[in-house]
C-alpha cells in the first residue's frame, strides 16, 4: 500500500501534468486502503474478504470551467494521459460562475496536527476470526436467539492524500477496527431480528467481542412478541442509536448547496432559534482517535471545532469554497472531495435530565430503537418514518411495539428535543437520549 509520502507526491505529480496540459488550476486526491474482513455464521467460517485499492481523483479549472476524472493507475503516462482527458473535458463544459480553488490565503499552512488516528496497521486473520466466533458466540447464548445472521470483525488501514496547484500538499492515515454481530430470537411468523457493533480507530480500545454479541442477543430477545398502537399523538423518546439521525437531516438542511438553491427548510433561520433553547450541537475535526477526525477538508482547509447550534440558536452554515462564494461568505473547512460539505465528529451536547427522568416524565409514549425507510422532505421539513421500539407507561419501558409509523415536521421536532445526560461518543455521529414532545404515531 502506498504510504503517505508515496500518494501525497503521486496528488502532487497529477496536479504538475495538469498544469502542464493547459489547466489553470487544479487539485488532487491520492486515496490508499488495505482491508481484511472475517465473517461467522453458526460457529463456521462464512467468508474472508481481502481486498485493497488505489485511487487517484483530478479536478482541474480552464477559466470558470472545470472537469473531474479519476483512475487507479499511477505510472506516469496514464497520470499525463488523465490530464489531458481533464483538460479536454474541461473546456467544453459550461462555465460556473462560483467554481474554483479555495481561497489561497485560507489553506492550510505548515505541518497538519497530528490527531492519533494510525495505531501501526497490525491486522492478524487469525485474532479477526476469534473476535468473530466471540461476538456470535456470546449472542447465541443469550436465552431466546434462535438463530444467527453472523458475527464479523474487521481491520482496515487506509491513506488519504490531497494537493493543489496554489501551494497545498499533504497527506495522513488511518486504522480502523470494527466488531459486529447480528442474530435472530424466536420461531416462525415471530422471530425478531437486532444487532450491536463498535468500531474504533485503535484495536486496542474496541468493545470486547462478548459484550457486543451479547447486547446483539439481548437486544434480540426483547423485541419478542410486540404489540400495535392506535394512532395518535404521543411523546417519542430516541434511543441514541436511532437519535442520530436527527442531526443527519439537521445537517443536510445547512449544508451550502441547499442554501444557495433555496431548498432547504431551515434555509432563513440563520442567527435564529431553531432547537430548544438547551440544545447545543458541536463538530470536533480535532478529537484524538475521533472516527471521523480528519487535519484538512477536502480542499486543503484548516478544520477547527465548530459550534452549529448553541442555546438552540444556528450558529452557521457548512459552506465549501463554491457555496461560500455564492452566498458572499467564507469557507467553513467542510468541504468533501465528493462534492458538497461534510461534518467529522458530530455531537449534541448532553442534556441536563438523567435518562431515567427524561423517562420517567413521559406518562404514555413510544421508545424507538429502529427507523425505517426515508420519508423526509427536506424542503419542508416533513417526517414521516416507519418505527420500532418499545412502549413508555408511567415512566417505564414495558412492552415491545412494531409496525408503526411515526411523524410529525422537523423544525417543530428540533424545536421540542430535550436532551437527556447519557452522551456516550461510541459513533461518527452522537447524541444522547431525546425526547421529542407533540409527535403523531401512526398505528391500528
Amino acid at each position: 500500500m502506498l504510504t503517505p509520502e508515496q500518494a501525497r507526491d503521486a496528488a502532487c505529480h497529477a496536479v504538475d501534468r495538469a498544469r502542464a496540459a493547459g489547466a489553470d488550476a487544479a487539485d488532487a486526491t491520492v486515496s490508499a486502503d488495505a482491508s481484511t474482513a472475517v465473517s461467522i455464521r453458526l460457529g463456521a467460517v462464512e467468508d474472508v474478504d481481502r481486498s485493497e485499492d488505489e485511487g487517484l481523483s483530478l479536478r482541474v479549472f480552464v477559466g470558470k470551467r472545470s472537469a473531474s476524472v479519476s483512475s487507479s493507475r499511477f505510472n506516469p503516462d496514464e497520470i499525463a494521459a488523465l490530464a489531458e482527458r481533464a483538460v479536454a473535458m474541461a473546456r467544453l463544459a459550461p462555465e460556473d460562475p462560483w467554481a474554483g480553488l479555495a481561497p489561497e490565503d485560507r489553506l492550510l499552512r505548515g505541518n497538519a496536527p497530528d490527531l492519533d488516528l494510525w495505531d501501526g496497521g497490525v491486522s492478524d486473520p487469525q485474532a479477526l476470526k476469534a473476535r468473530a466466533q466471540a461476538a456470535e458466540d456470546a449472542a447465541r447464548a443469550v436465552a431466546g436467539v434462535t438463530n444467527s445472521e453472523g458475527g464479523s470483525a474487521s481491520a482496515r488501514e487506509a491513506v488519504t492524500a490531497l494537493a493543489t496547484s496554489h501551494g497545498f500538499a499533504s497527506a495522513y492515515r488511518t486504522t480502523n477496527y470494527g466488531v459486529s454481530a447480528s442474530v435472530i430470537a424466536g420461531e416462525g411468523g415471530a422471530m425478531q431480528r437486532d444487532y450491536a457493533y463498535d468500531s474504533q480507530r485503535y484495536q486496542s480500545a474496541l468493545e470486547s467481542p462478548e459484550s457486543v454479541g451479547m447486547r446483539a442477543g439481548q437486544q434480540a430477545v426483547a423485541r419478542l412478541n410486540p404489540i400495535k398502537l392506535p394512532s395518535g399523538p404521543l411523546p417519542i423518546v430516541f434511543d441514541p442509536r436511532v437519535g442520530s439521525s436527527l442531526l443527519g437531516h439537521f445537517i443536510a438542511a445547512i449544508a451550502g448547496g441547499a442554501i444557495t438553491r433555496g431548498t432547504s427548510f431551515l434555509k432563513d433561520m440563520l442567527g435564529k432559534q431553531v432547537f430548544a433553547p438547551g440544545v447545543d450541537i458541536h463538530d470536533d475535526p480535532h478529537r484524538p482517535r475521533g472516527l471521523r477526525s480528519k487535519p484538512f477538508d477536502g480542499e486543503g482547509l484548516p478544520v477547527s471545532p465548530t459550534i452549529l447550534v448553541e442555546a438552540g440558536m444556528l450558529e452557521t452554515w457548512l459552506l465549501d469554497s463554491a457555496s461560500a462564494r455564492q452566498l458572499g461568505l467564507e469557507p467553513t473547512g467542510h468541504a468533501s472531495r465528493g462534492g458538497g460539505v461534510s461534518t467529522s465528529n458530530l455531537y449534541m451536547a448532553a442534556g441536563k435530565l438523567p435518562r431515567a427522568t427524561l423517562l420517567g416524565e413521559v406518562k404514555r409514549g413510544l421508545y424507538v430503537t429502529e427507523l425505517i425507510g426515508q420519508g423526509i422532505n427536506h424542503v419542508t421539513g416533513d417526517y414521516s418514518r416507519g418505527a420500532a421500539g418499545f412502549l413508555i407507561e408511567a415512566g417505564e419501558i414495558v412492552r415491545p411495539v412494531a409496525e408503526i409509523t411515526i411523524a410529525g415536521n422537523l423544525k417543530d421536532m428540533f424545536a421540542a428535543i430535550t436532551p437527556a445526560s447519557d452522551l456516550v461518543f461510541r459513533h461518527g455521529i452522537n447524541v444522547p437520549t431525546l425526547r421529542v414532545d407533540g409527535m403523531t404515531v401512526a398505528g391500528d
